[in-house]
């Protein structure tokens, strides 16, 4: 495993105004184990807790509680052996905004403790292999979200890292930049490199990842391959809207369908969990006709992983932020 960690917790202290201090459960008890090789997603929304798992696992701040190894290291006995052994990207994309990228790419490999022809040569690696040399005179400043992100990510992996941390890498991109990230990550995944991602866009989780978590309030909910926890919840999901107080009568009575495996309701809507979809649909829409119960309108989508966050969490993920 390139991460181990057991019981993390983090707990910040915080003053209102000029009232008592508080203290603050960012990070509850988190449990991780990532294999090398893999991309590893942390899922949840904003505020779960996330970035603060991830910071305490690149050092940046200490654990209150719990132990980590990351790369064979203790976090807490051996940071510097862990920080020679990871890139990390942050939100912020840690790049200077006044510097040309170039000189940002030889600085960070000059950090790393190469010597300047060497650290030249990686830049021009990087640059070669995001695409940026056209670019590499230029003030980060600017350049658009998605060249900047691209810096950051050729910044991160200057050292050669065999993890690379990418915290919410595609917050605030367009699609077409994150459609060119996602790739970028399959690359690095190819080429050996451990990817520890976090993120709150299900489809991001869902198209990279080989295994995830999902945190919710600074908790781990749920965790493993993307398809077997949608498994976990079933097939297809039937989405129906109802009239008004119908929900309750129709949950009651398609809970009572063999074929059903569970309903959700969300005021007048209803989401009703089915192993097969195609076969299941006909019957749901005769016992809901027989009893009186007319729909507004239906959809069948397959189970997705915010069906799965919905099941363990009661809330939708889109709704949670």
């Amino acid at each position: 495993m390139i991460i181990e960690a057991h019981g993390l917790r983090k707990t910040f202290t915080t003053r209102r105004g000029r009232g008592k201090p508080e203290q603050v459960e960012a990070v509850r008890g988190v449990d991780l184990s990532v294999e090398a090789g893999h991309v590893f997603a942390v899922l949840g929304p904003n505020g779960a807790g996330k970035t603060t798992t991830i910071r305490m696992l690149a050092t940046l701040i200490p654990p209150t509680a719990g132990t980590a190894r990351v790369a064979g290291h203790d976090v807490a006995a051996e940071p510097a052996e862990v920080r020679r052994s990871i890139g990390y990207v942050g939100q912020g994309g840690g790049v200077d905004e006044n510097a040309p990228g170039r000189a940002g790419l030889v600085l960070a490999g000059r950090l790393g403790g190469m010597t300047r022809r060497r650290a030249e040569e990686r830049g021009e690696e990087l640059l070669a292999a995001f695409n940026l040399t056209e670019l590499a005179e230029r003030p980060i400043r600017t350049l658009s979200g998605g060249q900047k992100r691209r810096f950051a990510l050729a910044i991160g992996l200057v050292n050669r890292p065999p993890l690379l941390f990418l915290d919410e890498p595609t917050s605030g991109l367009d699609p077409q930049n994150r459609a060119n990230l996602w790739e970028e990550v399959r690359s690095l995944r190819g080429q050996g490199t451990s990817v520890l991602l976090t993120t709150h866009y299900l489809e991001e989780a869902d198209a990279l990842c080989d295994r995830l978590v999902i945190i919710d309030h600074g908790l781990v909910v749920a965790e493993g391959a993307p398809e077997e926890l949608k498994k976990q919840v079933a097939g297809d999901v039937v989405t129906l809207r109802l009239r008004h107080g119908d929900a309750g009568p129709a949950r009651a009575l398609l809970s009572a369908q063999p074929y059903v495996r569970e309903v959700r309701a969300e005021e007048e809507t209803l989401r009703v969990y089915l192993d097969d979809g195609e076969h299941g649909l006909p019957p749901l829409l005769r016992a809901l006709e027989d009893g009186g119960l007319p729909i507004q309108s239906i959809s069948l989508d397959r189970a997705t992983l915010d069906d799965v966050f919905l099941r363990h969490t009661g809330r939708s993920l889109r709704d949670a932020d």
